[in-house]
């Protein structure tokens, strides 16, 4: 069995988290993680799980303004912020809004300040519409891993997503 985990990262966080969910999946998938940018319509077709999973930004998923910004952030001087190596390619919003030919359950996720939902907004809970509207049977809640005001992972953070990763696999009972 294949799983695809797809992901959009600016700072590098959620790409930690999206490798850290692969490395739970690997119990039970072989597994590929790529960008946006690298989840063709072959990976993704192969795939019988596809997890999906980007940054919080101003609520919901990010937009072509929303990553110009993060991006013109990372580029000031004295900042501390490293742009991830895909931060300037397409993002979760466009490729979600193009068909999707899978088969896959899927599952998402996302990153956020680590504060009330209701305050930062979840854009897990956007990937997971977007997918259920694609025919995209969920196996499970949309998940959120957190992250500090000074743009880091909290500590376990890393640790939970790879047992997600592991629970996802366990939640998966064949089709029938």
């Amino acid at each position: 069995m294949r799983a695809l985990v797809v992901y959009e990262s600016m700072y590098g966080n959620t790409h930690r988290i999206a490798e850290a969910i692969g490395e739970g999946l690997a119990e039970g998938f072989q597994v590929d993680v790529v960008p946006v940018e690298h989840a063709g319509a072959g990976l993704v077709e192969a795939a019988d799980l596809l997890v999906v999973g980007g940054p919080t930004h101003a609520h919901s998923l990010s937009r072509a303004g929303t990553r110009a910004s993060a991006a013109a952030e990372a580029r000031k001087p004295g900042s501390t912020l490293i742009l991830d190596p895909a931060a300037e390619g397409p993002g979760l919003r466009e490729w979600l809004d193009a068909p999707l030919v899978t088969q896959a359950r899927a599952a998402a996720f996302d990153t956020r300040m680590d504060a009330p939902a209701v305050l930062t907004g979840r854009a897990a809970k956007g990937i997971a519409r977007r997918l259920r509207q694609r025919g995209l049977e969920l196996v499970g809640e949309p998940e959120s891993f957190l992250v500090t005001k000074q743009n880091h992972l909290e500590p376990q953070e890393v640790g939970r997503a790879r047992e997600w990763g592991r629970q996802l696999v366990g939640s998966l009972t064949p089709r029938g």
